[in-house]
């Protein structure tokens, strides 16, 4: 058995993979893809802005949600402006502790502990006001050991 030396030589002429001029393709491929990454942009930005219903002044405006302890005087109003949302409101001093692990901290008000108002809040450091006499407005939420579970938008130091 004889085996032959076969050697494949590449076809003359233009080389279809090379025939196309890759700068001419580079420089559009670059231009279209500036054009789509803008447009992307925009249509980005302005549809996060419709999906925020940014209404101007109005609605979740957070004033701060963080405090000073030294800046905590009477009349410091800390948190959100939405008091649609935040409609509930109690007031008493802060003191820390929840209850069976319902609440970070609780209003002590007058009438002894059946009366305490248990709070969590992602808005406002409610550690900074424990031992104030505060106002609170928040969204009352469900709870199995707490008579009065409050989530916090608003704090109010009278």
């Amino acid at each position: 058995m004889e085996i032959k030396n076969m050697s494949f030589q590449k076809p003359s002429g233009p080389n279809p993979e090379t025939s196309v001029n890759s700068d001419n393709m580079s420089s559009i491929f670059t231009k279209n893809l500036f054009i789509f990454l803008v447009i992307a942009i925009i249509l980005g930005g302005a549809t996060g802005y419709l999906l925020t219903g940014n209404k101007g002044s109005v609605g979740n405006a957070l004033t701060s949600g963080v405090v000073n302890s030294s800046n905590i005087t009477k009349g410091t109003v800390v948190g959100s402006n939405d008091t649609t949302t935040f409609k509930d409101t109690a007031s008493g001093t802060l003191a820390n502790g929840g209850i069976d692990g319902e609440g970070q901290f609780h209003l002590v008000r007058p009438g002894g502990d059946s009366q305490n108002v248990y709070l969590v809040s992602s808005i406002v450091d409610l550690s900074k006001f424990v031992g104030k006499n505060i106002k609170v407005w928040g969204q009352t939420q469900s709870a199995q050991y707490a008579g009065w579970l409050m989530d916090v938008g608003r704090v109010e130091v009278l």
